[in-house]
């Protein structure tokens, strides 16, 4: 090997080193760094919370006492105590967020928060208590997956399962269940799998929140599955796709129907449905 050739090896192991600890200390990968600069941190039984610097404080013993429930509902433990991070600078969040949305849950099980999610709470538009359920949600089944299945499991599977879960329909932007059930009946639909790819730019919604329809009309299909099937089938469908990339026999096997027929019918009777008001405690 020559020494040129040595020295341009150098130079890349020391650009890809640099690269790669800027965005773990303040980049994209923030969340999986070893090290965290510029947070706080506070210790609870069942989560850790990081408050960046000059951001108030406040107390999560409220939502650590939540985990037990949600690991009850969705019959799995998390396997390391999920990290919170707290953000107060727009321009932190935007550089170590994957995500331009209120709240964002990595893959290792850790979650971070927005400035404005926490200015919306204390203005009353969105309750914290109710996101962070449905981020925990999502947090929970990340770090229950193999890798293999991250890129595969359903995206309205992992919505619809966190919204009904943190009983999110009816809440701030969310419709309620029959609210849903309304709109689907004036023409409003998005195809489970045509979420969260090209295909669901080309789904025109009438909707005042389109995106949190969307999300409350997953939780009624989740809904619809666990009283039509049981609770035990859906959670064993769900852990199935936790190592498993192939949906549709999951479902076929755990329901004894296709996907593609059991989503049709629903949606045919979800179109047919009488319209009725929500009865109280019901979403």
């Amino acid at each position: 090997m020559s020494g040129k050739f040595r020295y341009a090896v150098g130079v890349v192991i020391v650009v890809v080193l640099i690269t790669g600890t800027q965005s773990l200390l303040w980049g994209k990968l923030f969340p999986y760094s070893p090290i965290i600069l510029g947070f706080s941190m506070k210790t609870y039984p069942n989560i850790v919370i990081y408050r960046e610097d000059g951001l108030e404080d406040r107390d999560f013993a409220w939502l650590d006492r939540s985990i037990p429930s949600i690991e009850m509902f969705h019959d799995l433990k998390f396997t390391d105590k999920p990290r919170i991070f707290l953000f107060k600078s727009r321009e932190t969040y935007a550089a170590r967020s994957v995500s331009k949305a209120r709240f964002c849950a990595f893959f290792n099980g850790d979650i971070v928060v927005s400035p404005w999610a926490i200015e919306e709470d204390r203005d009353g538009k969105i309750s914290l208590r109710v996101y962070l359920t449905h981020e925990l949600s999502h947090s929970l089944l990340y770090q229950s997956m193999d890798w293999l299945s991250v890129p595969s499991y359903p995206g309205w599977l992992l919505e619809g399962i966190a919204t009904y879960s943190a009983n999110q329909r009816g809440t701030s932007f969310y419709p309620s269940k029959a609210e849903t059930l309304k709109l689907i009946r004036s023409g409003n639909w998005m195809p489970p799998f045509a979420f969260d790819t090209d295909e669901e730019d080309q789904v025109e919604l009438n909707t005042p929140y389109p995106q949190a329809f969307t999300y409350s009309q997953f939780a009624c299909v989740v809904e619809d599955l666990i009283v039509r099937f049981g609770k035990d089938r859906f959670i064993g469908y769900m852990k199935a796709l936790l190592s498993s990339t192939d949906h549709d026999a999951v479902f076929m096997d755990a329901f004894g129907v296709t996907f593609a027929d059991y989503i049709a019918a629903f949606r045919k009777e979800a179109e047919r449905s009488k319209e009725e008001p929500d009865r109280a405690g019901e979403n």
